[in-house]
């Protein structure tokens, strides 16, 4: 269990990292918009390819980076409707099930995710805004990356939850 801890406490970092690049991605995002109004408003020129930006970099860092905090902090939307039907050793298990359901469903989206970030990286992949092409496919790996550290994440916490659980 100590080694489960251990693995654990070294994944903290990565997932404060995640959590504020993402506070970080909103930050910018509010200036960048900011910024484009007042242009569009003031000065009757508004920012070129700030929806384009606002999409597929600033949203997509809100989105996911902050999923392994999420887990961590066991903040995710959950259904109590199986919860109290019985007792503190069947809330447990249906905790570990859920925890179990959620890893298979990243195994498939990081898979997918990372297909497709191997694909856009290799396009080359951008996006045209007002006569600009803005660079997209490195945006595409945020899915993968944000996936993998909280499957690694919810490896470890069953890990810990069923030693800790057979060790009482």
């Amino acid at each position: 269990m100590a080694l489960a801890e251990k693995l654990l406490g070294w994944l903290e970092r990565p997932i404060q990292l995640m959590l504020w690049a993402g506070v970080l991605a909103a930050f910018a995002m509010m200036l960048h918009v900011a910024a484009d109004v007042t242009g569009r408003t003031v000065f009757g020129s508004p920012l070129a390819g700030t929806t384009e930006i606002v999409a597929s970099w600033y949203m997509v860092a809100i989105s996911f980076l902050p999923w392994a905090w999420l887990s961590k902090n066991d903040n995710h939307i959950a259904a109590g409707m199986f919860q109290h039907l019985g007792g503190p050793r069947f809330d447990f298990w249906v905790e570990v099930a859920a925890k179990i359901w959620t890893l298979v469903f990243l195994c498939v989206f990081v898979w997918q995710t990372c297909v497709q970030a191997i694909r856009q990286t290799a396009l080359g992949e951008v996006w045209q805004a007002a006569g600009n092409f803005i660079l997209i496919w490195p945006t595409r790996w945020i899915l993968p990356i944000a996936g993998i550290v909280m499957m690694l994440y919810l490896v470890l916490r069953i890990i810990r939850d069923l030693l800790h659980h057979f060790r009482l």
